[in-house]
Formats: C-alpha cells, sequence, structure tokens
C-alpha cells in the first residue's frame, strides 16, 4: 500500500494500517524520544503515548502541511519534552547513576551521534555551526527557548529569530 493510501486509511481509523505505520515509524520515533528522556522503559512508554495520540489526531494531519513523518515525529518529540517536563520525570531523576551524568557532560561538549536517529545530521552539519548548536538545544536535547537562550548566553529574541531562520534553511536544504 502507498504511503498516501496507509495514510488515509489510518484517519478512517482502519486497525491494519495503524500497525503498519507503527512498524514503519516505531524504529525512528524512538530513537528521537529516548534521546530525549535517556531511558529505555521511558521511552518505549513515551512511544506508546505518541502512536495513541497519532491514532487519535490521525484526522488533523494534512499533507498539504508537510510530510506524514515530520507530523509524527513533531508530536513523539513533544510528547517525549514534555515528560521530560513533569515532576513524576523530575523526581525519577533525583538519584542517578553515574553513567547519566557522564552522557550529559558528554552531549553538553559535542553534537552527540545520537542525534541522527532520522538521519538528519548531515543535514544539519551543512547549517551554520550557530544553527547547529541552537537544533540540537530546541530540538534534541528539549531546552526551552529560553534555557536555550541562557546556555549560549544570548539573548531570548535572538534565539527566537535564529532558532525560525534555522530551521527555515534546514527545510530550503531537505527541499532540494
Amino acid at each position: 500500500m502507498q504511503p498516501d493510501g496507509l495514510i488515509a486509511e489510518l484517519q478512517n481509523k482502519n486497525p491494519k494500517a495503524f500497525e503498519r505505520i507503527y512498524e514503519r515509524y516505531s524504529e525512528s520515533l524512538f530513537g528521537v524520544i529516548y534521546t530525549i528522556v535517556r531511558d529505555q522503559r521511558i521511552a518505549e512508554e513515551v512511544l506508546q503515548d505518541s502512536f495513541i495520540k497519532i491514532w487519535d489526531n490521525a484526522e488533523a494531519y494534512n499533507s498539504s502541511k508537510g510530510r506524514f513523518f515530520t507530523w509524527a515525529l513533531n508530536i513523539a518529540r513533544n510528547t517525549a519534552i514534555d515528560k521530560t517536563r513533569s515532576k513524576a520525570f523530575k523526581n525519577s531523576k533525583k538519584n542517578l547513576t553515574a553513567d547519566f551524568f557522564v552522557d550529559i557532560l558528554e552531549d553538553k561538549s559535542s553534537f552527540s551521534n545520537r542525534v541522527d536517529a532520522i538521519g538528519i545530521k548531515k543535514y544539519i552539519k551543512a547549517l551554520k555551526p550557530y544553527c547547529e548548536q541552537i537544533i540540537e538545544l530546541l530540538y534534541f536535547k528539549g531546552f526551552t527557548q529560553a534555557e536555550t537562550a541562557k546556555e549560549l548566553d544570548t539573548p531570548l529574541g535572538t534565539i527566537k529569530i535564529r532558532s525560525r531562520n534555522c530551521i527555515q534553511s534546514l527545510r530550503d536544504i531537505l527541499v532540494k
């Protein structure tokens, strides 16, 4: 079945189409979720929550506004970020192992190889260095714009403008 037909079937609440969508996208979405939450069990839970949202909101997807994968990816990323901001998640991370902190230190100093979970790293590397930093913090580490401004010691307004421009530059590269 062609992707457009599969998505149409999903929008008509066909369980078989949902299974095919899950098989097709779950691994990539899991990679992005895991990069944000850094916990296998929680990432699996967030993946399930994401697919429930995809099922419940399938009719809201509009192909004229972008690719289905991008739409699903945004749902997964936002669900993961929401999870990291929850009180339960924060409390569960109060007694962390040293391995978790080693990962954080490595990620703060370099662009994690795990970012390439969806194969986008080569496109991000083609952007200006400040775009690479902003996209890493906002989209792969789940920082807010205010947190990104603080981390990069840059005014919030500048981060807002640069993030919009960087995403547009990334879109331009992907459309070529």
